[in-house]
């Protein structure tokens, strides 16, 4: 299936200028979620995934599924105030602000192989938010995954440290 066929455009949104990549057309097609989802984890088999993490919010949506696939556990990497324990931050700028993510202290152990996995890289600024809060936590990044890379931004540079995929790469707006 052409999981791009199944993304759909919306312009000026959040703001104008932007054109925003919607997957709840995609989530919402069973077999195009499940090949998304299928794909992602199918990149990470064997290699020893004990943790994925998840962005809020659309990173949940795929973390969690490819976590259940791979036999690992699943954290979420949160926006601020939303969790209850003790917590670390990382802010980070987006195409269109700033922001920061939290994670909870006992999120990862040392030593523990970490997946991130997300819907959308853009900016970079998110992922390599994420990629810090991991660090901070002793973690070791196995990979970091995307449904889609938009390209023309060029966020894979903020991560040329690290193994970078992607099911869909838009090469323009």
């Amino acid at each position: 299936m052409d999981l791009k066929s199944l993304i759909r455009d919306v312009p000026d949104f959040p703001k104008p200028g932007i054109v925003f990549k919607d997957i709840t057309t995609l989530t919402k097609n069973p077999e195009g979620f499940r090949q998304s989802v299928d794909e992602m984890a199918a990149m990470y088999e064997g290699r020893g995934v004990d943790v994925v993490v998840g962005m809020e919010s659309r990173g949940f949506i795929f973390g969690g599924a490819v976590a259940y696939l791979l036999g690992a556990g699943f954290v979420p990497a949160r926006k601020p105030g939303k969790l209850p324990a003790g917590a670390i931050s990382a802010e980070y700028e987006l195409e269109y602000g700033t922001d920061r993510l939290e994670m909870h202290r006992d999120a990862i152990a040392s030593g523990q192989k970490v997946l991130v996995v997300d819907d959308l890289l853009a900016t970079g600024g998110t992922a390599e938010a994420t990629v810090d809060l991991v660090n901070q936590l002793g973690g070791e990044i196995v990979g970091i995954v995307f449904l889609i890379d938009l390209t023309f931004l060029k966020g894979r540079e903020k991560l040329a440290d690290y193994e970078v995929s992607s099911l869909i790469e838009y090469d323009s707006e």
